[in-house]
């Protein structure tokens, strides 16, 4: 593709993530809620990842994507926080060739992440749909392989995007006004017209976003047709629970990032989009080791367990 404008000889390979201008002077006290925040989601994921890991009563499918939603959760979240920790304290400097590999691995991880909540629902589907051969269907050894499909799905995915920055002239500034390297706020630094790169990113997001949703809407809808036919009493009422835990959790994060969507093409505080981008990429992250241990019996059995022995 084109370079953005080709009488344009000089190009910023150094960039400044300045997040949160607005308070510049005091910004360094920051450092200290989203250190907290990030040891949160290292220990809330990692403590719930150990205990399926250990647990051998848990060694079913539906765990181990648990386990690989919460892996997922760490490697985006780490791709963030450690340096928007240091850009607090006046470490702000990144090279183009970091930020573009801080683009893709965020990308990357929050299309995986989309990819592992649709197979949760395959696994629900399977489960509660196709019964009698679920553990024929669905196990561990397919779980790990619709992994990888996954992951390199969100590679390629996430591929064209990176290609295309990678194409552009940075004349404007060098000053990116977030606390990590996203497209559309790394583009508002390039010259001439952006508009065909814009819309391959916004392309890529639609086609993702659209499909993952479509997909998910299909398998809960055969789910609760199912449902509502074969259960009855108790049993209806712990299959819409095991559901509507993966439900919670699918509302969570689409409706954040959709909120952070909207809010960055609103003509409001850059401080205000920097907040709501953070709540995007660290909320679902905190908030998901809460939700499976205290919505799902067999997990926070095993933690009181856990607590009790020590």
């Amino acid at each position: 593709m084109a370079k953005a404008d080709t009488n344009v000889s000089f190009s910023h390979t150094e960039f400044i993530l300045f997040g949160f201008p607005g308070i510049s002077q005091s910004r360094h006290w920051l450092f200290f809620p989203f250190f907290f925040i990030y040891l949160e989601i290292l220990m809330g994921n990692f403590l719930i990842i150990y205990r399926i890991w250990v647990e051998k009563s848990l060694h079913f499918p539906m765990y181990s994507l648990i386990c690989l939603l919460f892996a997922v959760n760490i490697s985006c979240t780490t791709a963030i926080v450690p340096n928007m920790l240091m850009g607090l304290f006046g470490l702000d400097h990144i090279s183009l060739g970091s930020c573009l590999f801080q683009m893709f691995f965020i990308y990357t991880a929050v299309i995986l992440e989309s990819t592992v909540l649709l197979i949760m629902a395959l696994d629900r589907y399977l489960a509660i749909c196709r019964p009698l051969r679920y553990h024929n269907l669905m196990n561990t050894h397919l779980v790990g392989q619709l992994f990888l499909i996954g992951l390199v799905e969100s590679s390629i995915f996430s591929s064209p995007i990176i290609i295309v920055a990678s194409q552009v002239y940075f004349c404007r500034s060098n000053i990116i006004w977030n606390f990590a390297c996203e497209n559309m706020v790394l583009l508002n630094l390039a010259c001439g017209d952006i508009s065909q790169i814009q819309l391959v990113g916004l392309m890529v997001r639609i086609l993702v976003t659209a499909m993952d949703i479509s997909l998910l809407l299909v398998s809960y809808l055969y789910i609760f047709h199912s449902t509502m036919k074969i259960a009855r009493g108790k049993a209806l009422h712990k299959t819409l629970h095991t559901c509507s835990t993966h439900l919670i959790v699918v509302v969570l994060n689409y409706s954040c990032g959709l909120l952070s969507s909207i809010l960055y093409r609103m003509p409001i505080s850059i401080n205000v989009q920097n907040l709501f981008s953070a709540i995007y990429y660290l909320f679902p992250a905190t908030i998901h080791p809460f939700i499976y241990g205290y919505r799902m019996k067999e997990i926070r059995m095993c933690l009181v367990k856990s607590w009790k022995i020590n």
